[in-house]
């Protein structure tokens, strides 16, 4: 009930920031070209991509929220990590924009109206500033509405660049700052941007989760009492707060009424690291002796079917 109020609070966050950021991007836009700002142009972008973040972070909450079905049996979870992956590769690709306009500028400078830099930077402080004290709380844990948080961080700190740059270009009147302003915000996005394209990958590629360590699992595994081995191990994220775990464990030979209990001590241990869904393979012959098996199986299955032809 906590997680469903929690995540119809975020959602409402999430849609009132985009319709605060779609606003302020329209007139952001509009001073960059009235002011010939290329730092108020690329920061534009930025809050464009901003407004495609909130949407997608929006879209992910929703779906993450689902319950599993017949066709999703995990649910939706990775739902929100898509659309953090995308989050994070949008700002990577309007970057390599600002790069290159930045550049083009470099050569060919352009004077820019440092007040209207300066009057939209305070602006954009006081919008994006916003949306990340109300985002703050949501995003721990959270890589879907981390990502949208990241971009908000960018756009403030940016704002503050243009803000200074603004100040210095009218007390010096080096118009070149301005490009070079828009070169250390797509320095900064891209890697902001990268953190969160590396995670996400690695929850969707079935990584192992940031944090753990496969070793140090298996050895509070086999510290259980009645686990004599564990191999087969394999850990990973169904999302950004649930981690699963599949292994073969062997024991003692006995019946599976008295094997319940080393299952609970196994689930009690792995409550720990963070992991909630476990599937556990008991196995009473070791791996060498199945495998064995395994093989002498599969040759006399050859042989038959030799035979046959």
């Amino acid at each position: 009930m906590h997680h469903h109020h929690q995540g119809f609070r975020t959602g409402w966050i999430l849609n009132v920031s985009l319709a605060a950021t779609l606003g302020f991007t329209a007139f952001e836009a509009w001073a960059g070209f009235h002011s010939h700002s290329l730092s108020l142009l690329s920061d534009a972008g930025h809050n464009l991509t901003d407004a495609l973040a909130l949407l997608l972070a929006a879209i992910g909450l929703h779906w993450q929220h689902k319950p599993a079905d017949q066709s999703r049996t995990y649910g939706y979870q990775r739902a929100g990590v898509l659309c953090a992956f995308v989050n994070a590769g949008s700002l990577i690709v309007i970057s390599l924009f600002i790069f290159w306009e930045a550049g083009r500028r470099l050569i060919q400078p352009e004077a820019v109206n440092e007040e209207w830099m300066g009057l939209v930077a305070l602006a954009a402080i006081v919008v994006n500033g916003g949306i990340m004290l109300a985002l703050r709380s949501s995003q721990k844990g959270d890589l879907n509405i981390r990502a949208a948080f990241l971009h908000m961080l960018g756009d403030l700190l940016a704002s503050v660049a243009i803000l200074v740059g603004a100040i210095v270009i009218h007390y010096t009147g080096w118009v070149y700052f301005d490009p070079i302003l828009s070169i250390i915000i797509a320095i900064f996005i891209v890697y902001s941007s990268g953190d969160i394209v590396r995670e996400s990958l690695n929850i969707l590629l079935e990584g192992l989760p940031r944090g753990m360590s496969l070793v140090d699992i298996a050895v509070a595994m086999k510290k259980v009492d009645g686990v004599l081995d564990v191999h087969d191990l394999h850990v990973w994220s169904l999302g950004t707060r649930t981690h699963a775990l599949s292994s073969h464990v062997l024991i003692e030979d006995m019946p599976p009424s008295g094997s319940s209990d080393i299952l609970g001590r196994l689930n009690q241990a792995m409550c720990v690291f963070g992991i909630h869904h476990t599937t556990i393979q008991f196995e009473h012959v070791p791996c060498e002796l199945s495998d064995q098996g395994c093989r002498m199986n599969e040759a006399e299955h050859q042989h038959d079917h030799g035979h046959r032809h």
